[in-house]
């Protein structure tokens, strides 16, 4: 999905327009200052604390390589989004300046809520809600860029397609680590 959507972006597809087309009737609307905030759970300053304060907690818990992962996934953040940023340079759709597909805010809240409820889920009674959170978090940002109108609705989820990816490989080496640990 990331692929086609890198296309149509790239190409200037019917999916590009479309996505245009609706962006129009979202942004402005709702509280500005509440899309602001919700826009700023992606930020560095926000979204990295959390990660960091998991990572302390897993390795706390002896759980060196689940926290070496999450690590690891959030700096290949930067190091997929900044080139693709530069590669397809989609203006914003307030700026005429470039680079602004994929998100970078989206994809650091993505994986950044991702990799801490993914490190912490095994400490508490219902798993399922700390990945729930960690998509209500990332939904929150997408939402508040695009109300705000810092970037198209296909910037925010091709960075979710994008950051999935990576959620599904770093959560296949933790559980892979966290057997490891059990079976010594």
């Amino acid at each position: 999905m990331f692929a086609v959507i890198t296309w149509q972006v790239v190409s200037d597809g019917p999916l590009r327009r479309l996505d245009e087309r609706l962006d129009r009737p979202l942004t402005g609307h709702g509280p500005s200052w509440l899309a602001e905030a919700l826009s700023d759970l992606g930020s560095m300053p926000v979204a990295l604390p959390v990660l960091a304060l998991a990572i302390g907690h897993a390795l706390w818990r002896g759980r060196r390589r689940a926290a070496l992962i999450a690590a690891a996934t959030m700096a290949l953040v930067p190091l997929l989004v900044v080139p693709l940023k530069e590669w397809t340079a989609r203006p914003g759709p307030f700026d005429p300046a470039t680079g602004y597909y994929p998100s970078g805010h989206t994809a650091t809240a993505m994986v950044a809520y991702g990799c801490a409820a993914l490190l912490l889920s095994p400490y508490v009674r219902r798993a399922w809600m700390l990945p729930a959170a960690a998509g209500a978090l990332t939904a929150a940002t997408g939402t508040g860029l695009v109300l705000h109108g810092y970037h198209w609705p296909l910037d925010v989820l091709a960075s979710c397609c994008l950051c999935g990816a990576l959620l599904v490989v770093s959560s296949r080496g933790m559980r892979r680590s966290s057997w490891r640990t059990r079976r010594r």
